[in-house]
């Protein structure tokens, strides 16, 4: 049984945006105000999180753990990364922390947070991280279950998602190409970006995000990465079919 907490479910901005006055931004209604997406995943005694936003300190405040085995991150975006800094109390407590990504991620935070992922003149209390790289085909273990990468494209470039037993989480998805769909059939819980009602270059709105849907029929679906221009949380709900759900922060399910 795989329990899965979303410490987020908003897009780069979060809702509300800075500043605006569009009415989603206006409501009084927590489910619509969304941190950064992230989410957290336990299992026999072990928390992995995948992707660590901007949001980070704040959602694991809302969302206490006392262990943190490692960090999967689904690509280099800021609004899935920025947050690596903030997991300096668990590596204070623990030691370095198992961090799961792609060269091209790795690449990338290394440019940014060089401090964390060189190993020279390291500045005391700096956060140790210990690097496990994924590979796009290949299967890997974690905490004794099996994860399947799944590959999609976002925009011009790559995300990866990842399948654990019969859970798959796939954010800033556009386009997934048949090999991946086929390693998405038999889902009991699917949980799926979608950004908004308009078409976008590299989210999928409502409209594709249903006919994914139908084409993998996961039993259930929790969307997640969610901006204001998708609707109020209790309409939009009212309008999906009955296996769809918007999920909201701090909203826990298990499979």
């Amino acid at each position: 049984m795989i329990k899965l907490t979303f410490l987020g479910t908003g897009t780069s901005q979060g809702i509300p945006v800075i500043g605006s006055q569009h009415p989603v931004c206006q409501s009084n209604d927590s489910k619509d105000v969304r941190l950064r997406t992230s989410a957290l995943l336990n299992w026999n005694k072990k928390n992995y999180v995948i992707d660590c936003g901007p949001d980070f300190r704040q959602q694991l405040l809302k969302n206490p753990i006392d262990y943190l085995d490692g960090i999967l991150f689904t690509h280099a975006h800021a609004d899935h990364t920025s947050g690596l800094d903030d997991i300096r109390p668990f590596c204070f407590r623990q030691g370095p922390i198992e961090i799961h990504l792609t060269l091209d991620v790795l690449n990338n935070l290394k440019k940014r947070f060089g401090y964390i992922l060189s190993d020279k003149n390291k500045y005391p209390g700096t956060p140790s991280v210990k690097v496990n790289l994924i590979e796009e085909a290949k299967a890997f273990k974690l905490g004794g279950k099996i994860v399947m990468p799944v590959k999609a494209a976002h925009y011009k470039s790559s995300v990866i998602g990842f399948k654990i037993d019969k859970l798959a989480y796939m954010t800033d998805v556009k386009s997934i190409d048949e090999k991946s769909k086929n390693k998405l059939m038999n889902l009991d819980v699917l949980v799926l970006n979608c950004l908004r009602l308009e078409p976008h270059p590299s989210h999928l709105n409502l409209e594709e995000a249903l006919n994914l849907i139908n084409e993998i029929k996961p039993k259930n679906t929790y969307f997640t990465h969610i901006s204001h221009l998708l609707g109020f949380h209790h309409e939009i709900s009212k309008s999906l079919p009955d296996n769809v759900f918007l999920a909201y922060d701090n909203l826990s399910i298990t499979c």
